[in-house]
């Protein structure tokens, strides 16, 4: 009797710590917990809000329809303001105290690379980041899941379409004095050299700031024809107005996909006529694609008001790739697991926006769509 009581006990004691374990990596019988540190307030709070929403939007379907094997996706979200410093405390607030399962939707690049290493510490999946550093695709890290291309794709598509088709030979760079900034920096200046060119100028402004006159001002001495530009919608937008009032109406202004389209173009206002803006996700309007669809109605049921946009879109798209990983790892999750099944299924159909991976391939998409401001809308640039 006595040897059956202990017996009890101990298989008690085993069950109690196994539930403990697999809560500890925010998994329990009917949760995922999911935690994202980004920029909910200050000059890049668009990116962040719209991230927030198409994350929430996309949870919210899945959970809607019995969540991932009979678990609800739960999001933590913790405000950083763009800051690196700011983000180390969230994260380890979410990994330490909220005993998340896994990191999503960190916004920018020097806040990425400042946590990336507690993620890997902890032995988190890094899932999803809203930015196209190159740190984080080379050399491969088992533990970073990306599904956006490139800063580097996105700028041989700029530079294919100011050099190739536009036949331009000055163009200049504006960029953040950070880490975000050094890397697209490095992909226009790479593009460039595939095509025995160089930048004409640079210049660059300090992250969360609007202090964009003196590089300015040192871009238009080299009379550029074209500004690539590499920071957040507020100092950019306040470049390109500055630039249309001292003599540079002509001069085409590119962005990459972080700046915030839609952000942009609302700061812009008429002076964004003709700015170019390079895409790592789908048209969001295009309700052809079935994602899109997808998004568009599940976006219109969320509480948080977002419209439509390229950020938000690009929330829904790693909500849902998230969703889909955690099903096809089956019913016993655990973050070992979740990473295996990102490269041994391979192919994940969003719904007509297929994301690819491999045993050292841990980014989704390669293609690069180009946008152009035109009449006041964002409308795809055709080639």
């Amino acid at each position: 009797m006595r040897h059956d009581i202990i017996m009890l006990v101990f298989m008690a004691l085993i069950a109690a710590l196994c539930t403990s374990s697999s809560q500890a990596q925010g998994v329990s019988d009917t949760e995922i917990l999911v935690g994202q540190s980004c920029a909910l307030d200050g000059p890049a709070s668009a990116l962040g809000t719209g991230m927030k929403a198409g994350l929430e939007a996309s949870f919210a379907e899945v959970n809607k329809h019995g969540g991932v094997h009979g678990r609800m996706i739960k999001l933590i979200s913790y405000d950083d303001g763009y800051e690196p410093d700011k983000a180390i405390e969230n994260t380890k607030r979410l990994v330490e105290e909220d005993n998340i399962f896994a990191l999503i939707g960190e916004v920018g690049t020097p806040t990425s690379k400042a946590v990336v290493p507690i993620a890997e510490k902890a032995g988190c999946p890094f899932f999803g980041p809203f930015t196209g550093a190159e740190f984080l695709r080379n050399p491969f890290n088992k533990y970073v899941v990306n599904l956006r291309g490139s800063y580097y794709q996105e700028m041989e598509a700029l530079a294919a379409c100011l050099v190739d088709r536009k036949e331009l030979k000055k163009i200049a760079c504006f960029y953040q004095n950070d880490g975000y900034g050094q890397a697209g920096l490095s992909g226009i200046e790479l593009a460039l050299e595939k095509r025995s060119m160089k930048l004409c100028a640079t210049s660059t402004y300090e992250r969360n700031t609007l202090a964009v006159k003196s590089g300015l001002l040192e871009i238009r001495k080299a009379q550029p024809d074209a500004v690539v530009m590499v920071g957040a919608y507020a100092p950019c937008a306040e470049f390109i107005k500055q630039a249309k009032k001292v003599g540079m109406k002509d001069v085409i202004f590119c962005n990459i996909s972080f700046v915030g389209t839609e952000a942009l173009k609302d700061a812009l206002g008429e002076a964004g006529e003709g700015c170019i803006i390079s895409q790592v996700v789908p048209f969001p309007w295009d309700d052809s694609i079935p994602l899109v669809k997808e998004y568009q109605a599940a976006l219109a049921a969320s509480p948080s008001e977002a419209k439509p946009g390229f950020v938000s879109l690009e929330g829904y798209m790693v909500g849902k790739f998230f969703a889909d990983v955690a099903e096809a790892a089956g019913q016993e999750l655990n973050r070992e697991g979740f990473l295996n099944a990102v490269s041994s299924k391979g192919n994940y159909d969003l719904g007509g926006v297929t994301l690819k991976f491999g045993p050292s391939d841990h980014q989704g998409m390669d293609e690069i769509y180009l946008t152009q401001i035109t009449g006041g809308e964002i409308k795809q640039l055709e080639e």
